[in-house]
């Protein structure tokens, strides 16, 4: 999360750590005024079971074939990193937002769920910053990008 705010506290990003618990969370507010678009994704990644199972280490990050292998890889580093840099590469060109864009990120998705975004949200809401468009870039695609859409599951915004 601190390579995030590296990236994107010098395009104009106010960031927060919004921690609950054990729970680190990440808010990234570009903009003050409405509709505000929010990319939220996680950090943290399910149990990675018998490490000999791995044809590589799983926290490594190896690539192979022109594929990256690792743990959280698709689920979902990799949807962080493309909304970070395509981010990245607007603002280069000129680009700014008519409202605001934000980015949610929280490391409680794949565990219980409770003091992650359902925290962040009730947090945001209690002092009136309303999520008009959200983006969760997890990877639920079966055949090709896209061919899955669905209305948000824990702690849907």
């Amino acid at each position: 999360m601190d390579l995030i705010v590296e990236r994107l506290e010098p395009l104009g990003f106010r960031p927060e750590f919004m921690n609950f618990g054990e729970v680190r969370n990440l808010w990234l507010r570009h903009g003050d005024s409405g509709p505000l678009y929010c990319y939220a994704g996680h950090t943290d990644v399910v149990p990675t079971g018998p490490e000999s199972e791995w044809r590589h280490p799983p926290f490594e990050g190896v690539i192979e074939d022109g594929r990256l292998h690792g743990r959280g890889a698709a689920d979902m580093k990799g949807s962080i990193a493309s909304f970070v840099a395509a981010v990245e590469a607007l603002f280069e060109g000129g680009w700014r937002p008519r409202g605001s864009i934000a980015l949610l990120l929280t490391s409680d998705e794949e565990g219980p769920a409770v003091n992650g975004t359902v925290k962040v949200v009730e947090a945001l809401q209690a002092r009136g910053e309303r999520i008009d468009w959200c983006l969760v870039g997890e990877p639920s695609s079966t055949h090709r990008v896209g061919d899955v859409v669905k209305n948000g599951r824990r702690g849907s915004l």
